[in-house]
């Protein structure tokens, strides 16, 4: 129901939540899909309910990060210089061009698409990195540079897709990061890092669809009372787990919904 409290929302919240607090990844990209599939939430109005979601939960997981010194504050900033002008542009073009939200058959091709990539790029990652170790070796100081452009580059990329999809400001920045930053980052900095990007990229992108039209206030609410003790034990157990088993069973979760999403 979505004219009250709805506990079987907030089981799913609290699910979400503490793979967010776990990993950095599942936010968007598992509560989206749930919500469409398993409840049958109109897709415009998930991926809006689901920012917020994102951006209240992200506070809380990100605090936690804060605290336990896991986030790279550099590497936010330039993330945020190239998402959050981005995610701007997008929801005034949702708002003057596509009339607020759009074709939900569309939106639903589009997240499916955007679920797949980052499935594939999930179990891709632990390949990827090796070779740009190499290659940063081989570039030795001019490095530098290439990373500074690269991770503004793909915050940018990364704003649009959040805001049109939901997806993106954990799973993929968690991989660009392990990408673009094959030494400096440990798993625990990549997972703070993340999160602590995702806050305001969410929060702008979240502001916009409400003003769009595209938030139910009980869903969320719903979602938030399992949502805030899921992301602190997530956090709290970061690092603990086994990475590989996580991503794999993450990765294989996204490209399930992926088909089913693009098939629909």
């Amino acid at each position: 129901m979505l004219g009250g409290i709805d506990l079987g929302y907030s089981v799913a919240g609290a699910f979400v939540s503490f793979l967010v607090g776990l990993t950095g990844v599942g936010g968007g990209s598992l509560m989206a899909p749930i919500l469409i599939l398993l409840f049958g939430i109109n897709p415009a109005v998930a991926i809006g309910t689901d920012l917020w979601f994102a951006a209240i939960t992200k506070i809380a997981g990100g605090a936690v990060h804060h605290r336990l010194g896991t986030v790279d504050w550099l590497l936010v900033k330039r993330l945020a210089l190239g998402s959050i002008p981005v995610a701007v542009l997008t929801l005034l073009w949702l708002w003057l061009i596509q009339g607020g939200r759009l074709d939900s058959t569309f939106l639903m091709r589009l997240l499916g698409g955007a679920l797949l990539l980052t499935s594939v790029l999930m179990i891709c990652k632990p390949k990827i990195q090796p070779a740009m170790r190499k290659l940063k070796d081989s570039l030795g100081p001019t490095i530098r540079s290439q990373q500074l452009v690269l991770t503004v580059g793909s915050g940018a990329v990364i704003g649009a897709l959040v805001t049109l999809t939901s997806v993106g400001a954990g799973a993929l920045v968690a991989v660009v990061l392990a990408m673009i930053y094959p030494l400096r980052l440990s798993t625990k900095t990549i997972v703070g890092t993340d999160i602590m990007h995702a806050v305001p990229l969410t929060l702008v992108a979240a502001t916009g669809h409400s003003f769009l039209g595209n938030v139910n206030g009980w869903l969320l609410a719903s979602l938030l009372i399992g949502s805030i003790p899921g992301i602190i034990l997530g956090s709290l157990a970061s690092g603990r787990v086994n990475e590989n088993l996580v991503r794999y069973a993450l990765a294989a979760m996204l490209a399930v919904s992926a088909i089913k999403m693009i098939a629909a």
